[in-house]
């Protein structure tokens, strides 16, 4: 039930900015939600979800993070 709050919580606080984007920022908060699930839970499990938190926490960890959370998080970043 954690790794889906942490799950939730970042692909909200990584589209927070997005929203009226419409389904193109779906699409990438989907993809957020996929891609870096593994990530949160391996290098931010400390981090409190809101705010931009795990959004952050997964940044800061740059070279750490998996290919495909590292694009997703480029594409989210290309379409702001």
């Amino acid at each position: 039930m954690r790794a889906k709050t942490l799950f939730l919580t970042l692909a909200a606080g990584a589209m927070s900015g997005s929203l009226f984007m419409g389904g193109a920022a779906l699409a990438q908060q989907n993809e957020i939600a996929t891609y870096c699930k593994a990530d949160v839970e391996r290098l931010c499990k400390t981090v409190p979800p809101g705010e931009g938190r795990l959004l952050a926490c997964l940044q800061s960890h740059g070279q750490q993070i998996s290919v495909g959370c590292a694009k997703a998080l480029q594409k989210l970043k290309q379409a702001m």
